[in-house]
């Protein structure tokens, strides 16, 4: 595959600092930093420190990178970075580090959309996207249905998305109102296995005839659950409160997956993003397309959350179509639509 141009990914749109290497849709190497540690005591994620984090991490974990596949600098083909959404700050320290390496090394910019990575990476692993395809996107800043017709020439069609919280920050909310750390996807999701999920939550937006999202008022019925348990001298059933919330989650997010490929038409749904680690989400999703007859493709866990492989391999798609570079004065925009 020496003769596949050799495409370096960057991603900073929150607090990981993700290098990957991706060469004709392979992953060579990737390498990662996260900041999430210094975040936890603030039970969420500060962007001026996530900044600072980036600022610090970028030349080691690029260098790190490349040792790990025996490259040199002067190996890379093109520099592909997230352009948005996400942090304005953390977007900046990424753009302007891949504009200095793309400079010096002679080699062209790609800016890519934070969410069209999280589907692109899937290619890494199940080979070429199906077109079109539906993509479910779950993380703790997006909560989104897409149509993806072709990842590399075309644009992504947004289909529906949350109107408040998205699913991630719901978790995070959860997970700091019964005394878990942050972030609040992988202790819920283990505290979960162990409960019963047999308390009654809402299901936001569940039969309205559309593909959004809602997870606020679900994070408010536990949150008022929980203190009439705790008014009341009652203990609270930790494993069976995080059980019953992940179900809610996961019942809505699979059933409007499920109904948005009907819809369309599309027998192909791939899930992305950090809250497509989670084992229940997971699990409901593979039921219910096989029972729909719909093919599921899910990364595994390692690169669901953010990475700079997903970057380097939607990288790697523009350029192998022939898609023009993005000009020198590429912007950071935090909130960069679709």
């Amino acid at each position: 595959m020496t003769d596949r141009p050799l495409v370096l990914g960057i991603e900073t749109s929150c607090d990981e600092t993700g290098v990957g290497l991706v060469r004709g849709g392979t992953l060579i190497a990737d390498a990662l930093a996260s900041s999430v540690d210094e975040h936890a005591r603030y039970g969420g994620v500060v962007p001026e420190i996530a900044a600072r984090a980036h600022l610090e991490a970028m030349v080691p974990t690029i260098e790190r990178a490349l040792d790990r596949a025996g490259l040199r600098h002067r190996d890379v083909d093109a520099v592909a970075v997230t352009a948005g959404p996400g942090l304005a700050g953390a977007l900046l320290v990424g753009v302007a580090a891949a504009k200095a390496y793309a400079l010096a090394l002679g080699v062209p910019l790609h800016g890519v959309h934070h969410l069209a990575a999280h589907v692109a990476v899937d290619t890494l692993e199940h080979g070429p996207l199906p077109r079109p395809s539906v993509a479910l996107l779950v993380s703790g800043g997006h909560s989104s249905l897409l149509l993806v017709p072709d990842l590399a020439t075309e644009p992504v069609v947004p289909l529906g998305a949350t109107v408040d919280d998205a699913a991630g920050e719901a978790y995070d909310k959860v997970a700091r109102l019964l005394g878990m750390p942050f972030p609040g996807g992988p202790p819920i999701d283990a505290a979960a296995r162990e409960g019963r999920a047999d308390i009654a939550f809402p299901r936001a937006k569940a039969g309205d005839g559309t593909f959004d999202f809602s997870f606020s008022g679900l994070k408010t019925a536990v949150a008022r659950w929980v203190e009439a348990r705790q008014r009341s001298g009652e203990p609270v059933p930790v494993a069976d409160v995080a059980a019953s919330f992940q179900e809610a989650v996961a019942d809505v997010l699979t059933a409007k997956a499920v109904a948005a490929c009907r819809a369309q038409g599309v027998d192909t749904l791939v899930i992305g993003g950090g809250v497509a680690a989670n084992s229940r989400l997971r699990a409901l999703a593979a039921l219910r397309c096989e029972a729909a007859g719909i093919q599921l493709r899910v990364p595994r866990p390692g690169l669901c959350t953010d990475n700079g492989a997903m970057v380097a391999a939607l990288g790697s798609l523009r350029v192998e179509a022939g898609v023009a570079p993005s000009p020198w004065d590429l912007p950071a925009t935090s909130t960069l639509p679709l």
